[in-house]
């Protein structure tokens, strides 16, 4: 079963109030383990940096100047996800905008009823009452975040791929704790030739060092083993 983790980092709130994608970050992963491979891109808003967003992402209008537009890079992102379903935190946030983008430069949206997984949603199902930030999470599943200064989409990306193992079950899946489970291959299919072993080696004590062992064994005086012990333990 391939899956994508994904998270995004945008200007504002609302794509149909003007805000604009502005980075995006995806992890790929097979029955629930990351393979290793990941997509990540910045965008040029075409428009300025609000200093409320500044204050969370660190990206400024200097450094996203001379990024691509997203539809310059529509198709590279629109090849990593495929058909898999999309895993994102808050993920009707996130797939709004990439909706927004994906309509602005004429391509159909993704469906939000057949591909969206929403951590949210499931980490409120299981945990209700408590806090459900990543931040919270990744502390609740012992996650290690101390690399998180500001939000990063490939970061972030990252560490809830590892929130969302954990929200799941942990690392069970595959290990026929259920009849259920999806089973998708994770590539091409190596094989691998077994080994042969080595037939056991026998390591022979000559005599004369056992003897020379069980003389120094009866020279240890008052030893727990030796005759004098038994003596006055008798008497």
């Amino acid at each position: 079963m391939r899956e994508i983790v994904f998270d995004t980092e945008t200007t504002g709130f609302k794509f149909s109030e003007g805000d604009r994608l502005v980075e995006i970050g995806c992890v790929e992963m097979v029955n629930r383990v990351e393979t290793g491979r990941t997509f990540h891109a910045y965008y040029n808003p075409e428009r300025s940096m609000p200093v409320e967003a500044f204050n969370v992402h660190g990206l400024s209008d200097a450094f996203l100047r001379d990024k691509p537009v997203f539809a310059a890079g529509v198709a590279d992102f629109l090849d990593f996800i495929g058909d898999a379903p999309l895993i994102a935190h808050n993920a009707s946030f996130d797939f709004g905008f990439i909706n927004g983008e994906l309509a602005a430069c004429g391509f159909p949206p993704v469906c939000h009823r057949t591909r969206m997984i929403d951590t949210l949603q499931i980490a409120r199902s299981r945990h209700p009452g408590a806090k459900h930030t990543l931040d919270a999470l990744c502390s609740r599943f012992g996650v290690d975040r101390s690399h998180r200064v500001l939000h990063g989409a490939l970061l972030d990306a990252q560490l809830l791929a590892q929130v969302y193992v954990e929200l799941m079950g942990g690392r069970q899946i595959g290990l026929g704790l259920a009849d259920d489970l999806p089973v998708a291959a994770a590539g091409p299919v190596v094989a691998v030739t077994p080994r042969t072993l080595r037939p056991p080696r026998i390591f022979a004590i000559p005599e004369g060092e056992l003897a020379a062992h069980a003389a120094f064994m009866n020279g240890i005086p008052n030893s727990l083993w030796g005759p004098s012990r038994g003596a006055a333990a008798s008497g």
